[in-house]
């Protein structure tokens, strides 16, 4: 699976199998190659990926951000730029459910995609709170990956991460940060002034939601002393990127800049040399406000 790179995002993603010859050390139950296919995935280790995935060229996987993969050419190549642009990797599994009937299983899973990339001298941590679901096949009496489809998790992780670098961390906002951060739902009107163009976001209290332009989701990592930070991603135009915002002191307008880390299938772009500048500005008041 694919992770946008941050946010992003993105993000990549997690398994497969060839299901032809399969050796005496593979997992021998469909929970079991599950996790195998996670610690992999965190390991970079690509080779054993390829081993537990199916290759058959017409199987369909998506992504975050309405990302599709046909085949396991195209995830291949996805998971070796993530591993490239990663410099560490952490995937804790959070829930685990599997169904098994016959030769097929299919599970539903909660994880936490923990991403580390170069930031200067230090690293940034960035968490990207996801759910998963997916089919598995016993072929020639081992488990392998099919399809899965994954997505950002509604309800975010309570307690704050600890970070590498105060300076440069990003984190997902959770319930024990409630008190101390603004309360960010409610409709915003958004400006992007370049360009005179209007769009409406619709935001929970965390300030994760969409707004009305090609599929969009932001994704909010942190508000620190009103700094508003976090990922936005497009499915309908394949892009996705960053952006960082100043909150009003009441809370009720925020500007700064979004950018873009990847368009299409050009990545690695530097940060904030491609985007635009912002104004928004809340249209209802706070989801608990009275």
């Amino acid at each position: 699976m694919i992770y946008p790179q941050s946010l992003g995002w993105l993000l990549i993603f997690l398994f497969s199998s060839i299901g032809t010859t399969a050796i005496a050390s593979e997992p021998s139950d469909p929970e079991s190659a599950i996790r195998r296919m996670v610690r992999a995935n965190a390991e970079k280790d690509l080779q054993t990926l390829s081993r537990l995935m199916a290759h058959d060229a017409n199987i369909i996987s998506y992504g975050v951000a309405g990302r599709k993969y046909v085949g396991w050419t195209e995830l291949e190549e996805g998971m070796r730029e993530e591993f490239i642009n990663s410099q560490k990797l952490e995937i804790p599994i959070n829930e685990l459910r599997v169904w098994t009937k016959g030769d097929l299983a299919w599970y539903a899973m909660e994880l936490d995609y923990i991403r580390y990339v170069a930031d200067g001298s230090a690293l940034k941590r960035t968490l990207l709170p996801m759910r998963e679901t997916g089919v598995l096949e016993r072929r020639n009496g081992h488990w392998q990956l099919l399809s899965w489809h994954e997505s950002f998790r509604s309800a975010q992780l309570g307690g704050p991460l600890s970070t590498l670098s105060a300076a440069s961390s990003q984190r997902p906002i959770g319930s024990s940060q409630i008190s101390t951060t603004p309360d960010l739902s409610g409709a915003w009107d958004i400006l992007e002034v370049e360009d005179d163009k209007r769009y409406r976001a619709t935001l929970d209290k965390q300030g994760n939601g969409s707004y009305t332009q090609h599929g969009g989701r932001f994704t909010t990592t942190t508000v620190t002393d009103r700094l508003w930070q976090g990922i936005w991603q497009q499915p309908d135009n394949d892009r996705e990127g960053g952006f960082e915002m100043l909150l009003s002191e009441n809370g009720t307008e925020a500007k700064g800049m979004w950018w873009y880390t990847r368009v299409g299938k050009q990545k690695n772009i530097p940060p904030r040399e491609h985007g635009g500048t912002y104004q928004w500005k809340r249209l209802t008041p706070p989801t608990g406000a009275r």
